[in-house]
């Protein structure tokens, strides 16, 4: 398994029980493979769903003046897999999950469900190690800034949609570019340029490189006059 210290500088917290954080990464093909005595991560995923909801309720319904209605959607958009996902890609956690033999065969670190699930149970593992105080401090490094755009959909693949716009003209070719890093290991940002057959088109900064080009390609599509959400 990769280096464990480096995923707790990722998440900005140090755990006194790291047990806790072996079983919020284990995933149950492994578990059922080592035939621990721990489990898997399903009950802390259990546990984490109901820490990360009363987080992300006390957020919304302290920064924002809307209806009880409203309130609902922004957090459904906030918590569904598609979001997890994002954010524990945000931390590349799936380097760090322990998975069985035939989940990692198949693809298991990609997949938005596995990374979704466990994301949750890190949550769990961290309120059990330090407390709701030290949970909320973690969910909300991944929190908006700004909450006008909570509700919509929380992810589009643009990187995608760019390629199949530039694909119409075989001659075009589009490329990514890193081209810095900033910050502490621990909250580094990556800025990525994407380049159209030479030249910059887009600019993004992310928390992985994976999100750095995303919102490069993001910010390309706003450019050539496509909405992008």
């Amino acid at each position: 398994m990769e280096n464990i210290e480096i995923l707790e500088e990722r998440i900005g917290y140090t755990f006194k029980r790291p047990e806790l954080l072996h079983q919020a990464l284990s995933h149950s093909s492994y578990a059922n493979e080592k035939k621990l005595s721990s489990g898997s991560n399903e009950r802390l995923e259990f546990l984490g769903d109901s820490v990360l909801s009363i987080v992300v309720s006390d957020y919304l319904y302290k920064n924002l003046n809307v209806a009880e209605g409203e309130l609902t959607k922004m957090r459904a958009s906030l918590v569904c897999e598609k979001s997890l996902y994002i954010f524990a890609q945000q931390i590349d956690l799936g380097r760090y999950l322990l998975l069985g033999k035939g989940e990692e065969n198949t693809g298991g670190r990609e997949r938005p469900s596995i990374l979704a699930d466990a994301f949750e149970a890190v949550i769990a593992a961290i309120y059990l190690d330090g407390g709701m105080e030290a949970a909320a401090k973690h969910i909300m490094n991944f929190m908006p800034d700004d909450l006008n755009h909570v509700g919509k959909p929380a992810f589009s693949d643009f990187k995608t949609v760019l390629q199949e716009i530039v694909q119409k003209n075989p001659e075009e070719k589009v490329e990514y570019v890193l081209i810095g890093e900033e910050g502490p290991d621990h909250n580094k940002r990556f800025v990525v340029e994407v380049c159209l057959n030479g030249q910059v088109i887009g600019k993004g900064k992310g928390r992985s490189k994976k999100e750095a080009e995303q919102l490069a390609a993001r910010e390309a599509l706003q450019l050539m006059g496509y909405e992008a959400q």
